[in-house]
């Protein structure tokens, strides 16, 4: 397995699989997150294909500082098979290449299972309340 980052040509994969994994919400454009996400200067989704099946994604980005990882997404089937820990690995390589010095993330405080997953490759609770305001409304 190879985490390679994803192209515009993948978008339908991605997406799908993302809604898959529970990861979308009706407030938000996983399409348009995914081209967004390409065409930044500071941003790409990292993907991981079995036989050209795409199994696990990560968005990663940053502002020059801090790296952000959302849509960590890998296929119910493919579970347990280390993707998830390689994508997150690549994700932080990508970071740390730019010269960013911190990754964060946000996970639902409901979902047990992701908070379990980070907690066993090292990440921590922040004591910092992720504050929001759409802007489009």
């Amino acid at each position: 397995m190879v985490v390679e980052e994803l192209a515009l040509c993948d978008e339908i994969d991605v997406v799908q699989l993302w809604a898959l994994a529970d990861l979308t919400r009706a407030w938000n454009d996983a399409p348009s997150d995914f081209r967004r996400a390409l065409e930044g200067p500071t941003s790409t989704v990292l993907g991981v294909k079995i036989e050209g099946a795409l199994a696990g994604t990560a968005m990663v980005g940053h502002d020059g500082h801090r790296g952000w990882i959302y849509y960590l997404a890998v296929d119910p089937q493919c579970r347990e098979a280390g993707i998830g820990s390689m994508l997150i690995s690549a994700a932080e390589e990508w970071l740390k290449v730019l010269g960013v010095v911190k990754v964060q993330l946000m996970v639902r405080s409901e979902n047990e299972r992701v908070l379990n997953f980070f907690d066993s490759v090292g990440y921590e609770v922040s004591d910092v309340r992720v504050l929001s305001r759409w802007l489009n409304k």
